[in-house]
């Protein structure tokens, strides 16, 4: 809702706020039973990006409501290759909450995910509001206390796959669930933005002492800040801003990487030092 208590974009909407709400139950469901459901877009070909975003606000609604806290935000399909596989010209964003929170060099249990992936990214700790419209990159770099290597760990509440059509997932069944959001994360050397090209930070991701992915965060948007200016202007209509003290992950800079009970990754930042975490 925004500040006046209604939809922004309603005219893009297609689903009544019973549907809206009905689904945002479903996934909330599918998360605590570990058990994926079919898509909505299967059930509903029609419903638009903005009533994904509807569908996911209403579940982080529905977290808020049983005490769960936003620590922050994600952008996601940052990459023009993942942009043009999802058949979108823009990234997409979903909410970080307090239980998502994990720590550097320890254990993450597995049992909290259905299909987990890892995926390296930079995080945008800020110590000053951006409100868009109109925030622009300089705008995200005066507002960040510093940017620190991150991790983010995403799943899927809904089948990638339509067990009944074999219709693959589409952009608006991520968007409902929180952008694939489920676990962040940081370690490693925090950073003044003003002390770093962002566009040259590298990272290389290992499991299990084998590396899997490589890859640099010029491939976010060419500089990640510029992600954390659209998102600024994307939660506009929402009445919703970025908020001191609160987390950006700013996109990944690889390609996910499937996690299984035992695994143990390495997110290696060069100068910028390592995040380290085992699934258990």
């Amino acid at each position: 809702m925004d500040r006046n208590g209604s939809r922004p974009d309603a005219a893009a909407t297609i689903l009544s706020e019973a549907e809206i709400a009905a689904f945002a139950a479903e996934l909330d469901q599918a998360e605590q039973s570990r058990q994926q459901i079919r898509q909505f877009t299967a059930r509903h070909p029609e419903m638009s990006i903005a009533d994904g975003y509807s569908i996911s606000k209403r579940w982080v609604d529905l977290k808020l409501a049983s005490g769960r806290k936003i620590v922050g935000h994600k952008i996601g399909l940052t990459s023009r290759a993942m942009q043009q596989a999802a058949g979108i010209t823009e990234p997409d964003y979903g909410t970080l909450l307090d239980d998502m929170v994990f720590e550097q060099g320890g254990d993450v249990p597995i049992g909290r995910f259905i299909t987990p992936k890892v995926e390296v990214e930079l995080a945008f700790v800020l110590g000053k509001r951006i409100e868009g419209p109109g925030a622009t990159m300089f705008d995200v770099l005066r507002a960040t206390e510093y940017v620190i290597p991150a991790v983010e760990i995403i799943d899927s509440r809904t089948f990638p796959v339509d067990p009944e059509t074999g219709a693959r997932r589409k952009v608006q069944d991520t968007i409902s669930d929180n952008a694939a959001n489920a676990g962040i994360i940081v370690g490693g050397l925090p950073m003044r933005p003003d002390k770093i090209d962002m566009r040259w930070v590298s990272a290389l991701l290992s499991r299990n002492g084998v590396i899997e992915e490589s890859g640099v965060a010029a491939g976010v948007l060419n500089n990640p800040a510029i992600g954390v200016a659209w998102l600024a202007n994307r939660l506009s209509p929402w009445g919703q801003t970025l908020e001191p003290g609160e987390i950006v992950l700013g996109g990944s800079f690889t390609r996910p990487v499937e996690a299984h009970a035992g695994d143990v990754f390495n997110a290696d930042f060069g100068p910028l030092g390592a995040i380290g975490f085992r699934f258990v």
